[in-house]
């Protein structure tokens, strides 16, 4: 297993990159949040914001670009040519978990409570009886936003006692509707208590708030697990983790003029249901970006024809480890495991987008980078998920390959991976993004 220090040139990232993820993770409740965390640590490594309605210039170095819960990220070397290709880095911002309506006060027997609605394909029974928080953004009368993470106790999905459900042992069900509720005190319910209370944690007027994009969120941090901390607990995941080793891969190898790419982050929104968004990877934001920044350095759609032809898209999503528990619902020959390096996906209905080609492309990024890594396959037997991958290759006509790290409790509200696979993944990217 590589280690700090048998890392190679080309591997720089060790322990403390896990360190730095849980960090990341705990800041970041929200796509909003993971977005705006992402800008700021671009900003600090020398990378410029670019507003997509003014006019693009071709200079080098890097930009970036954020639309809600998205943001595109790029690093032109100096000299680069109008049809250079990218390398880019897929990914999404979202997670599955309950987010609030727009008409959030209700209650009923006295309690107070938080209308929800359930948000992606989250495992529901991991939403009871844990402490939540509640995060994400406001939308002001002025057409501007404000981020609010009220990270503390203050909502709770509480389960109903064994003594009043004798079967919930052999198999709980949850009603999403009249279950999923939150509660947030007692007495009397009144319309705009919880916008006005959330205006007054972001520090506005409840007047002045014109919309919201709420969501809840499990308040207990990240935490390292295991008797050698070889495991690390937290929430979301899928598909921060994959987020937050991409940026630190593009920081990485921004600078360095001898670039044969492009290197290029591409987070999305609204993953988990669909990707059909303005901000997600059904939506024209990446090929727009793509295209202007070919334009802007002087190029024609020759150029930008050519610069997507070679192309190649890493989507790094999380993806299955073997599950001790029930190995049987894992493809025999194909059991990932935690600490063991990230993983090749792949499904020939393309489901995920790798093809042996890109086996090939990613196998020799990790050899570069002294990273194991190992195949996954879905059991003939159960569906098969899918990814930005299959969008971005069918959209843009561009290589993708589904790669990322094997965890356990999926869209749970909280995850577990090994504590070496998402130094492992950045270093893996690295290599890629160098060519």
């Amino acid at each position: 297993m590589s280690s700090a220090a048998s890392r190679p040139a080309s591997a720089p990232f060790g322990p403390g990159h896990t360190d730095d993820l849980m960090s990341f993770l705990a800041a970041s409740p929200s796509p909003y949040h993971a977005v705006a965390n992402a800008a700021d640590r671009l900003e600090k490594a020398g990378f410029r914001r670019v507003e997509e309605t003014a006019a693009w210039d071709g200079t080098s170095g890097g930009k970036f670009v954020t639309r809600g819960g998205a943001i595109i990220a790029w690093y032109v070397p100096e000299g680069a040519a109008p049809h250079t290709p990218y390398r880019i880095v897929g990914a999404h911002t979202d997670s599955p978990n309950l987010r609030v309506k727009p008409q959030p006060d209700m209650g009923a027997q006295g309690w107070r409570q938080v209308a929800v609605e359930v948000y992606g394909g989250t495992l529901l029974n991991t939403w009871l009886d844990r402490d939540l928080g509640l995060a994400g953004r406001l939308t002001l009368r002025d057409g501007s936003h404000r981020l609010v993470n009220v990270d503390r106790p203050l909502l709770r999905v509480p389960q109903l006692a064994i003594h009043l459900d004798r079967s919930a042992n052999d198999g709980l069900k949850l009603d999403r509707q009249r279950h999923m509720q939150p509660v947030w005190g007692t007495g009397e319910v009144r319309e705009g208590d919880l916008v006005a209370f959330v205006a007054g944690e972001a520090g506005v007027d409840a007047e002045d708030v014109a919309g919201w994009d709420l969501m809840v969120h499990a308040v207990d941090a990240p935490a390292y697990l295991g008797r050698d901390r070889e495991l690390v607990a937290g929430p979301r995941m899928d598909n921060l983790l994959s987020v937050h080793a991409a940026v630190a891969a593009l920081v990485e190898v921004a600078g360095r003029e001898d670039l044969p790419y492009v290197p290029v982050l591409a987070a999305f929104d609204h993953e988990e249901n669909g990707s059909e968004a303005d901000t997600g990877a059904q939506g024209p934001l990446l090929g727009t970006v793509l295209e202007r920044s070919v334009y802007a350095r002087g190029g024609g759609y020759e150029d930008r024809a050519r610069a997507f032809a070679g192309t190649v898209c890493l989507s790094s999503d999380t993806g299955h480890a073997v599950h001790p528990n029930y190995a049987e619902r894992h493809d025999p020959t194909h059991h990932p495991r935690v600490n063991g390096g990230p993983i090749l996906k792949v499904n020939v209905n393309q489901r995920y987008a790798t093809d042996g080609t890109g086996r090939a492309l990613f196998a020799a990024a990790c050899e570069k980078a002294g990273v194991p890594w190992q195949s996954f396959v879905s059991n003939n037997d159960m569906p098969c998920g899918t990814t930005i991958g299959p969008i971005t290759a069918a959209r843009h006509g561009i290589t993708t390959v589904d790669i990322g790290v094997a965890i356990l409790s999926m869209h749970s509200a909280r995850e577990l991976c090994g504590a070496e696979d998402p130094y492992l993944l950045a270093n893996a990217l690295v290599a890629f993004l160098e060519g």
